[in-house]
């Protein structure tokens, strides 16, 4: 026991030291001898510490922590762990050494010791080192271990601070308890998360190899796509694409639809070869039914829009406008899928609006017919005398019209400058109670066929093409106008056949050039061969009133005497005054002037002028002639009727223009030393 070794005890009577043996196996430290025969452990040897210095000591002693973490069972968890490695002597080494100390101190002579009271009460302290610790500096040699041990200090306490502490210790006992707990929850709160760990480290492990199967089956899904969605996008028709065509009212949105299967059949007639895929095979069937389905509905609804324009009261261009040009594409689809069917309904359109015009200008041609014009017969050429030609109107028992004049411009002119684009309607046609010359119904009849005709040219030229060529769309042209075009000519025919107005004539010329440069303008070249149609009819009507009114003037030249004859009358009573001929041919020659300021030389006004100017000439020399052996008076006559054509001519433009002056003046210039 610890009291029998610190009170120093003799061995027993036996002479035996197993008491001994037994209370030295109890501390690791060796017995020490001192040479005063007292023992080490007396309060005169105690250290001035305080007992609270103890306290902490025990506390801050190692053994604690060493004792808590070796409570601590094993949980063969995978996480890492923290532990000091010991380096000192193995415990066999240790238990031999204390063992031979032992056998030493039986050996040698126990001295008596005397213990106190207050040695029971004692602490030992070891400097701050553990048990174990303390047994391992043991081995460092004796003088270290001797240095060592008598650096402890023993003190004593009390048993009061015992007492008075013991709630303290209490305490801290329950709460070591509790820490220990608190870790031995906190190890299963590890272990287990160890655990989970381990499972999502699994599950990550299979989301990464599931993501790489994913992975690969995308590529290979992305590369297959882009192999193959060129294709399905030209080949797949959707079901709304399916519905609205069999189904859906014909706008805008159903033409959309008509063109989606239109680029479809196509892509489906590239890529079928000899031997075509079977998915290709598997739509054909659908995509036929789907076309001829389309041609049917495209067949009722054009033949329903050309039933509407024979409806009457009704304007073919709002139809055209509004129902054939918003669905020029379906005309294209039936061509290019049914071409049979295609020219069956361009050969009922042709046949409606060839009808259409025919009688729409028929109805307009007796409108224009209504109105009054002045007739101007052979009787109002430029040699007709005046008293011969009133007798032949009253021989006729014609009942004379308005006053006209048939050698005057005047503001007839104004029909070739007029900013008004559009012609006269029928209905102002027929309340009209004016009189007019040819020029006025020849221009309002062939503005308005000229408008019409370059409408239905556009219309054909923008709907049938592309599935018409534009040869066949003037053919397609001219049969639906041929009718209206023979009705212009006839109207054309009627208005010059008999008249005898060169200027109403040369004005009727100048409004078909017009129309010519307007056709050119607007492109439409169908109506060139109506416009080249009627320059035929008016040029060849304008030479023969030319050749009427030169006949006219060499009657008259031939009517007067060659010589002057003793029967007329005295020569000095005969006046200078310009010739009624002479007025006459200078307003019909300003007319004509006035009318050509842009024409050429090539064109016949220019022949026939030179030939009037001729004949003129040559009635004013045999008239001048008639002044006998007053040579000065007649040369005054000349003079007076070349400053007269050169007064009426003015400062009229143009090429024509300037050479007729030219002449007239070199003449004027011959006889103005007589005048």
């Amino acid at each position: 026991m610890w009291l029998d070794r610190f009170g120093g005890a003799p061995p027993n009577a036996s002479g035996t030291s197993t008491p001994q043996s037994i209370v030295r196996s109890y501390s690791p430290l060796p017995r020490r001898t001192t040479s005063g025969g007292l023992s080490p452990y007396v309060t005169s040897q105690r250290t001035g510490s305080s007992p609270r210095s103890s306290s902490l000591s025990l506390a801050s002693n190692d053994s604690t922590s060493s004792l808590l973490s070796s409570s601590r069972k094993p949980n063969g968890s995978a996480l890492r762990q923290t532990s000091t490695v010991y380096d000192g002597p193995s415990p066999e080494d240790i238990i031999e050494k204390l063992l031979e100390e032992i056998q030493d101190d039986t050996d040698q002579p126990q001295e008596p010791s005397f213990v106190k009271k207050e040695d029971l009460d004692l602490i030992p302290e070891f400097g701050g080192l553990s048990l174990k610790q303390l047994a391992d500096r043991k081995g460092q040699g004796e003088s270290d271990w001797e240095a060592q041990f008598s650096a402890l200090s023993i003190r004593s306490h009390p048993a009061e601070e015992y007492d008075n502490r013991r709630t303290q210790f209490n305490e801290l006992h329950q709460n070591i308890t509790a820490c220990d707990d608190i870790l031995n929850s906190v190890e299963t709160f590890l272990t287990s998360f160890r655990n989970d760990l381990a499972n999502v480290s699994s599950d990550i492990e299979s989301l990464q190899s599931r993501s790489a199967a994913l992975n690969r089956r995308l590529n290979n899904r992305r590369a297959v796509e882009k192999a193959l969605s060129p294709i399905i996008e030209e080949l797949s028709i959707s079901p709304e694409t399916i519905t609205r065509i069999t189904e859906g009212h014909i706008d805008e949105s159903w033409v959309r639809a008509l063109n989606d299967l239109d680029r479809r059949a196509t892509a489906h007639q590239k890529r079928t070869g000899s031997q075509p895929p079977k998915a290709l095979e598997d739509l054909k069937p659908l995509l036929e039914k789907l076309i001829l389905k389309a041609i049917e509905r495209i067949r009722d609804f054009i033949v329903a829009q050309i039933r509407a324009l024979r409806a009457p009261q009704i304007n073919a261009q709002i139809i055209q406008q509004q129902n054939f040009l918003k669905f020029k594409d379906l005309f294209t689809f039936l061509h290019k899928h049914h071409q049979t069917l295609a020219n069956e309904i361009s050969l009922a359109y042709m046949n409606t609006m060839r009808w259409y015009y025919l009688n729409q200008f028929g109805r307009y041609e007796k409108a224009l017919g209504k109105i009054k014009l002045h007739s101007l017969d052979k009787n109002d050429a430029l040699g007709q005398e005046d008293t011969p030609r009133r007798a032949n109107v009253l021989s006729a028992a014609r009942i004379p019209g308005p006053p006209h004049d048939a050698f005057n411009l005047g503001r007839r002119i104004d029909i070739l400058k007029t900013n008004n684009p559009s012609a006269i309607s029928s209905y102002l046609a027929e309340e009209d109670q004016s009189t007019h010359y040819l020029e006025v119904p020849f221009r309002n009849f062939n503005l308005a066929l000229m408008d019409n005709a370059t409408a239905e040219y556009t219309f054909l030229a923008t709907f049938f093409s592309p599935a018409l060529s534009f040869a066949q769309i003037s053919k397609n042209f001219n049969y639906i106008f041929d009718p209206t075009f023979e009705l212009g000519r006839t109207l054309s025919k009627t208005l010059v056949g008999e008249t005898y107005d060169a200027i109403g004539i040369l004005l009727c010329i100048r409004l078909n050039q017009r129309l010519s440069f307007e056709l050119q303008r607007r492109k439409v070249p169908a109506g060139e061969g109506y416009i080249n149609a009627t320059n035929m009819l008016l040029w060849p009507r304008l030479q023969v009133i030319m050749d009427r009114h030169c006949e006219s003037v060499r009657s008259l030249t031939n009517s007067l005497p060659t010589k002057p004859s003793k029967s007329s009358s005295d020569p000095s009573k005969m006046t200078a005054a310009p010739h009624m001929l002479t007025q006459r041919f200078g307003a019909l020659l300003e007319g004509f002037l006035a009318l050509s300021t842009d024409a050429g030389d090539e064109e016949p006004v220019a022949s026939s002028l030179r030939r009037l100017r001729t004949e003129v000439e040559t009635f004013l020399t045999r008239q001048a002639q008639t002044y006998g052996s007053d040579k000065r008076k007649g040369s005054r006559f000349l003079y007076n009727n070349y400053s007269l054509v050169l007064t009426i001519l003015g400062d009229i433009g143009g090429k024509m223009a300037i050479e007729q002056r030219h002449h007239f003046e070199k003449l004027k210039l011959a006889h103005q030393a007589d005048a």
